[in-house]
This record gives C-alpha cells, sequence and structure tokens, in this order.
C-alpha cells in the first residue's frame, strides 16, 4: 500500500511539471515573437526615416540582418538591363575583405537564381544547389541563405541576400516572413527616397540654369558661361569629364571650347568630325548619343587618344529643333560606374535646352544693342551732313566772298589758307560720315575654319583624316596676313605627308596666346630622308624667316616626324 501511495502523489506532480514547462516555453515562444514583433516594428520605422537612398539601403541590410540573426547580409541593385546588380551593399564584411576578395558580384550563380526567379528562395547549404558556381578566394564559408526580392511599385529593385544564421540554425519560415514584411516596407522607403533624391536633382538643375541666365543676362563672357554649363552638368551628374563643342562655321565640325575634368588637356581645343565623335553624332542628329563604354565604342575615332580611365558616357546638344543644335555638353564617368540612365539624360536635355535659350536671349540682347549703336551712328553722321558741313560750307563761302574784299596781301592769304582748311575738314568728315555709314559684310572665314577646311581637303588625299586642336584666340590675335602664311604652310606640310611620309596618322595643333602664333604638324611616317627634295621646307622657312620666326624638325620617340613652325602674332 505504502509504495502505490507514493506513485500516485508523484504521478500528478510529474504531469504538473511537465504542463508547466510546456507553458513556459508557449511564454517564451510568445515573448520572442513579441519582441520579433517589435523589433520589425522598430526596423520599419527606421528605413522609412531615411530620404537619402545609399542610407536608406544600408540600413535595410543591417535591419534585415539583426532581424533574422545573420551573420551576413547584402542587398543587390538590378541594373538597368534587368540581368546584372549594378550595385551591391554588404553587413559583416570588413572593407580589408571585400579588397582581397575582389569585385563585387555581378549576379551569377545563387544571386542571378533570385534575379531570374524573383520568389523567396532558403537554402540549407548554398553549394548542393544546382546553381551554385562557389565562392572566389578569401570569402568567407558561407552556408544557409535565405533571399527575398524588393519591389519597388511593380519592379523588383534589387534583392535581400542573408548567410550564415548565428547559432548554426537554419533559416525557418517565420524568418522568411519577417524579411518579407522587411522587403516590403523597404519597397516604399526606397521609392520615397527616390522620389525624394529626383526632388532634389531637379532643384539642382533649375539653380544651375538661373545661374547660367544671370550670368548671360549681366553680359557674362561666352568661355565663362560654357565653363559655367560644363562644372555644373558634370557636378549634378557626378560625372568625371564635362566638355562643350560649338560648331565651327560651315566647316560641319565641331570645336571643343570647354574642357573640366579628368583628363580635360587632352580634349580642350580639339575639332571633331561629325560623323566620328560622340558629341559630332549628338549635334548632326539633334538627339542625346550615349555609350556604354566611350574608350571602347566603335563609333567614336580613336585618335587621338582621349578617353583613358573613362566609362559610360552621354553628349547631348545644346539646343534643338528649327533653330538646330548651338553646341553640345559631353559627360563622362570614370570606368566601372553606371551607365546614364534615361532619368539622368531627361533633366541633362532639359538643362541643356534651356542654357540654349539663354545663349539665344543673349545673343538677341548683343544684336539689339549693336542695332542700337549703328542706328546712333546714322543719327551722327545725319547730323554731320546735315549741319556741321553744311555750316562749315558757309563759313569757307563767306570767307571766300571776304577774301576779295581784303586788300592786305598776307591778311588775304591767311583767309585763302583758312578756307582751304575748311576744305580739308569737310574731306575729314565726309570720310568720317562714310565711315559711320558702312556695314561690314560677310566676313571672310577665320583662321580656324580656314585651317579646318585646309585639313579637310586633304584627307582623301592622305587616306586617313588627321587630328587637330587649337588653342587661343586665333581668330581674333592673329592678322590676315599671318593667318595666311599659317594656312599656307599647313596645306604644303599636309601635302609633304601625303607626298612622302607613308603615313596612316597626323596630329596638327595650332595655337596663340597672343605673343606667338604656333603649328606643329606630326605623323607617323618614315621621316624625311637626307636626300629628299626641300623645296617644300625652304618655302616654310622663308616664310617663317619673313616674319621673323622659326622652322624645326623633330624626330618622336616613335618614328615620323614632327614639324614646329612658329612666328609672332603681331606683324613687325
Amino acid at each position: 500500500m505504502g509504495n502505490s501511495e507514493e506513485a500516485s502523489v508523484w504521478l500528478p506532480r510529474l504531469r504538473l511539471d511537465e504542463l508547466l514547462e510546456e507553458l513556459q516555453a508557449r511564454l517564451d515562444a510568445a515573448r520572442g515573437t513579441r519582441d520579433r514583433v517589435h523589433s520589425l516594428l522598430e526596423a520599419v520605422l527606421s528605413v522609412g526615416r531615411e530620404l537619402d537612398l545609399e542610407q536608406a539601403l544600408h540600413s535595410i541590410v543591417e535591419a534585415a540582418a539583426a532581424l533574422v540573426d545573420a551573420e551576413y547580409a547584402a542587398l543587390g541593385v538590378i541594373g538597368p538591363d534587368g540581368r546584372r546588380l549594378s550595385a551591391f551593399h554588404t553587413v559583416g564584411v570588413s572593407e580589408e575583405q571585400v579588397a582581397r576578395i575582389g569585385p563585387y558580384p555581378e549576379g551569377h550563380g545563387i544571386l542571378g537564381e533570385l534575379i531570374r526567379r524573383p520568389e523567396p528562395l532558403c537554402l540549407a547549404k548554398i553549394s548542393e544547389h544546382p546553381a551554385s558556381h562557389g565562392f572566389p578566394p578569401h570569402h568567407p564559408p558561407m552556408n544557409t541563405f535565405l533571399g527575398v526580392p524588393i519591389r519597388v511599385r511593380d519592379q523588383v529593385f534589387g534583392n535581400l541576400y542573408l548567410t550564415e544564421k548565428r547559432g548554426g540554425g537554419q533559416f525557418d519560415e517565420e524568418d522568411v516572413s519577417v524579411t518579407l514584411t522587411l522587403a516590403v516596407a523597404a519597397g516604399v522607403a526606397i521609392d520615397n527616397a527616390r522620389l525624394y533624391e529626383e526632388s532634389r536633382l531637379r532643384e539642382r538643375w533649375l539653380q544651375a540654369n538661373a545661374e547660367i541666365t544671370h550670368l548671360l543676362m549681366s553680359g557674362g563672357e561666352r568661355a565663362e558661361v560654357l565653363t559655367l554649363i560644363a562644372e555644373r552638368a558634370g557636378e549634378i551628374t557626378g560625372s568625371s569629364l564635362a566638355a562643350v563643342a560649338l560648331p565651327m562655321g560651315e566647316t560641319g565640325s565641331l570645336a571643343v571650347e570647354i574642357a573640366v575634368g579628368m583628363d580635360a588637356e587632352a580634349h580642350r581645343g580639339l575639332v571633331l568630325r561629325t560623323d566620328r565623335s560622340l558629341m559630332g553624332l549628338a549635334f548632326s542628329g539633334d538627339a542625346p548619343v550615349t555609350s556604354a563604354d566611350v574608350a571602347q565604342d566603335n563609333r567614336i575615332s580613336p585618335q587621338p587618344p582621349r578617353f583613358g580611365g573613362l566609362g559610360a558616357a552621354v553628349a547631348v546638344p545644346i539646343g534643338t529643333g528649327e533653330a538646330g543644335a548651338r553646341g553640345v555638353v559631353l559627360l563622362a564617368r570614370q570606368a566601372g560606374k553606371p551607365a546614364y540612365s534615361a532619368a539622368e539624360t531627361e533633366p541633362l536635355q532639359s538643362f541643356a535646352a534651356q542654357a540654349a535659350i539663354a545663349m539665344e536671349l543673349a545673343d538677341r540682347r548683343k544684336d539689339a544693342e549693336q542695332v542700337a549703336v549703328l542706328q546712333d551712328r546714322d543719327r551722327i553722321a545725319r547730323d554731320l551732313h546735315d549741319l556741321a558741313i553744311q555750316r562749315l560750307f558757309a563759313t569757307g563761302m563767306t570767307l571766300q566772298s571776304a577774301g576779295r574784299l581784303i586788300e592786305h596781301d598776307e591778311a588775304a592769304e591767311r583767309v585763302v589758307r583758312a578756307v582751304d582748311e575748311l576744305d580739308e575738314t569737310i574731306k575729314i568728315i565726309r570720310s568720317t560720315i562714310f565711315g559711320l555709314r558702312t556695314r561690314e559684310g560677310a566676313q571672310e572665314a577665320g583662321l580656324r575654319a580656314r585651317a579646318v577646311r585646309v585639313v579637310g581637303e586633304a584627307a582623301p588625299v592622305l587616306g586617313f583624316a588627321p587630328s587637330v586642336r587649337m588653342e587661343g584666340l586665333l581668330d581674333t590675335e592673329v592678322p590676315k596676313e599671318i593667318a595666311d602664311h599659317v594656312v599656307a604652310v599647313l596645306s604644303e606640310a599636309l601635302t609633304n605627308i601625303a607626298r612622302h611620309a607613308r603615313a596612316d596618322r597626323a596630329d596638327v595643333l595650332l595655337a596663340t596666346d597672343g605673343r606667338d602664333v604656333r603649328l606643329s604638324v606630326t605623323d607617323n611616317g618614315v621621316g624625311i630622308p637626307a636626300e629628299g627634295r626641300r623645296s617644300g621646307l625652304r618655302n616654310m622657312v622663308e616664310r617663317a624667316t619673313q616674319l621673323g620666326g622659326t622652322l624645326e624638325l623633330a624626330k618622336p620617340e616613335k618614328g615620323g616626324t614632327t614639324l614646329v613652325w612658329r612666328v609672332p602674332a603681331q606683324t613687325r
């Protein structure tokens, strides 16, 4: 009896302990769920507060790692092509580890699987999945995996990748549910950050347009305005290089007037063909032209080298429509940076159109000022003719009449001289009137346009188009007499290359600093033979000597010939 009673006493206690343990487990699970819900709400609020897109993406990754207790987390942004990752944000991997691993993934293997099939993916072991390609050297070991897509409205923006559940456990359905909830909140946060970023971007474009308009309307110099256009466009789009080219009269070429940023010297002063340059294609097509890699684009002439270290580029015409483009702005990013999207090109195009309107208004203002000056000159000429000359003529007639009545010879002679001086004064005033009323006719083409024309005419004979670079105020600081010599020497130099050099490349540099004019022509041909005819060179020497200048010949390290013809910018 005693044993059976003891057993009956212990049995209820055992059942009670089991019930208490089960209750405690459920309480713990409830607390865990409550804590996770609170953590999820805090994460959603934290992500939703971010308006800076980059910071928002980083906050999403951190929140995801904390919610599912993952050691590593990443957010991959899907690029415009919809097949690769264009950006990658990580948590759990140090900068030193990233540097050792190498470039961020582009979306192959497991990551690509989630791009192709934007659905939650949960794996106990990554290496066992058929799409797994393994990890690169120095990559930390990863086994468990959880991936979910992030949608912004109806578009898949990117994916969340979580690996290595802490404590050696597996990602479960609750982890998937929590991560999906965070992904929905992340999509809203990303959309808000994008809208905020777009509004700030529009504000910056409007400010830049206001700056340019103010500078133009206040009488700013053309070079100053073009520099401002290039600088602001480059800053707003995060470009490493910004350049502005303008058409060169009727030559069909563009001259790069302004270049700022990375390797700007290689672009400044270049004369570009409209069919073998990105700027030329945008100008002739009257529409933006983009390039994923400007250094390797087959549409663009590789000579002269000018795109080293650059990748994505876009060229946008400054003004379009019936009036045509007034110029072209080129932007380029460092190699490896993302291409220019339509969302970036559209405001850039509007900015260029507004800049063109401002330039047009400034030109009209200058035209109006010029008309006012000409009208004032006409008024002065009329007044001189109708008032001054008539009075002088009348005074002369009076003196002539009075002279006949003067008996003193010396006094009569003085009157005659005064009449003669009045006649000379009348001639001077008439000459001045003629000058005031003379309108400048069709001006002769400047040195820039003439030089480009000579190079263009030589291209068929050479079998290739030489590269041309121009620096300085060639059309204003080089007198016509010297410009004629420059054009003749350039023509002679290109003719000599075509006849004797057997070259397939030539570079022309025409520059002035206001003191000297320098023409440099370089080819990669066979050089000048010692016994060859030198009549062409003798003519160039004579022209240089006549103007007080020099002609120098040099042989570049890679072969060929460099001719440098230098004379003073002003005639003696």
